[in-house]
């Protein structure tokens, strides 16, 4: 394995790796259905609402990296649900299911031979693809600390 894939796999890793907290799926496992959607006093979202936003954040920044038609989305409107309750326990999995596929597929696309993290994103503005791959590891790992938080003042995380 050559230096650059080295530290391409390393940057990839990152995007769930359990080192400086829980993994997303550690997170939201066990959290009750009746719980997802609700915002504790203190707090201005759900876990549910957090998990969503999760998800369309991720992957609005893989779209960037790899579409060269990208567009972006409307801040806030499509980066966060329209609703503290999930519609189904079907979409509450589903969108646990999307974060992982799309988490592996920006892994994909982090390890692929011959990326050069480092080159500017052609349909950008100057971000760089290493940029925003960090960006998304930063973002996911963010709302996973405020996952945890909800559950705590719900009294629904493990002891």
């Amino acid at each position: 394995m050559n230096a650059n894939a080295s530290w391409q796999s390393i940057v990839a890793s990152a995007l769930d790796w359990e080192q400086a907290h829980v993994t997303l799926e550690k997170a939201v496992n066990g959290l009750r259905p009746e719980l997802r959607g609700q915002r504790p006093a203190t707090l201005p979202w759900s876990a549910w609402e957090i998990l969503d936003h999760v998800r369309r954040t991720q992957y609005d920044l893989l779209e960037f990296c790899r579409n060269p038609s990208y567009h972006e989305p409307k801040w806030p409107d499509d980066y966060w649900p329209g609703n503290p309750e999930p519609p189904s326990d079907t979409a509450w999995d589903e969108c646990v299911a999307a974060i992982r596929r799309d988490r592996a597929d920006f892994a994909r696309f982090t390890t692929e031979a011959g990326r050069d993290l480092t080159a500017k994103i052609p349909h950008g503005t100057g971000q760089t693809y290493l940029r925003t791959v960090l960006v998304a590891v930063d973002h996911c790992a963010y709302h996973v600390g405020q996952i945890v938080i909800v559950r705590r003042l719900l009294g629904a995380w493990p002891t």
